[in-house]
């Protein structure tokens, strides 16, 4: 018997990538959730699904967690500038429980991307390189769920902001990179390294999709970094927060969210989800 963990299980990634193992027919009794907060999933404890505290700046949680784990997704953190450390608590765990696998969900082009977000997931995947535990890397691309979250935003204002200067961005939702995770970890391939991505669209596109869906005018403004960063101070970011979120659309605008891979619908064995479709899910 293979028993099976995903750390964040309380978070929005995470908890899809235990839904997606328990849909492909994985046992709840095999599968382990490890979440800061475990309240929040109380109901997959109530479906058999082990669930077990696990912080990631907290070795002796991690520990405890681990215990009897054979394979692990380590979805990365969400707290920028301290997750290059709290990744490398939970590998180091991993070797002391004697983790067989590890599949961790990192950043699109990594190595290569001026990203800001790129660094803490290069960190990680060397600390895993340099691990005695097998690893899987999965470089997701961009959520559509960080552009569609934002519908009600684009109807509101009847503009799509960005400073991507009419770049191609290659996005997928998170229940296609969550079902990506879920069949890395429990395929018997192992040590690959993933560029994973969906849909191919421009931020014009995304202002025509949303437009259709929401029946509103909403047009694609595209603008430059420096006037993103201001917007951003505009409505309450600090000058260094601003500038490090404004800079990803200026890796977008040079294509790094962008490719061509068909890695992610090879693994889930179908196509990846439609802009369009993303879009009416955000509405409905």
């Amino acid at each position: 018997m293979t028993t099976y963990a995903v750390t964040g299980a309380s978070g929005q990634l995470g908890r899809l990538i235990v839904e997606s193992l328990l849909a492909r027919g994985t046992a709840p009794a095999d599968v382990v959730a490890i979440a800061r907060t475990t309240a929040k999933v109380e109901d997959l404890a109530a479906r058999g699904v082990a669930v077990r505290h696990g912080d990631y700046t907290d070795a002796g949680s991690l520990d405890a967690a681990l215990a009897g784990v054979d394979r692990l997704v380590l979805v990365s953190g969400s707290e920028v500038g301290q997750r290059a450390a709290q990744h490398a608590n939970v590998i180091a765990a991993a070797e002391r429980t004697g983790v067989a696998r590890i599949v961790y969900t990192s950043l699109l082009g990594a190595d290569t991307t001026s990203n800001p977000l790129a660094p803490e997931h290069v960190a990680t995947e060397e600390a895993l390189a340099a691990s005695a535990i097998p690893a899987t890397i999965l470089r997701n691309s961009w959520y559509l769920e960080n552009y569609t979250g934002q519908l009600a935003t684009y109807e509101q204002t009847g503009t799509v902001l960005g400073a991507t200067g009419g770049a191609t961005i290659a996005a997928a939702t998170r229940a296609d990179y969550a079902e990506a995770a879920a069949v890395a970890l429990l395929q018997e391939q192992e040590g690959d390294t993933y560029e994973l991505a969906g849909t191919r669209f421009t931020l014009a596109d995304l202002a025509e999709a949303a437009s259709t869906v929401t029946g509103a005018e909403i047009t694609h403004s595209d603008v430059t970094v420096e006037q993103l960063a201001a917007t951003f101070q505009e409505v309450g970011m600090d000058a260094g927060t601003a500038g490090f979120w404004a800079a990803i659309d200026g890796s977008i605008a040079k294509g790094e969210l962008d490719t061509d891979s068909t890695a992610l619908e090879e693994l889930i064995g179908r196509p990846a989800t439609p802009l369009a479709d993303a879009v009416a899910a955000a509405r409905a």
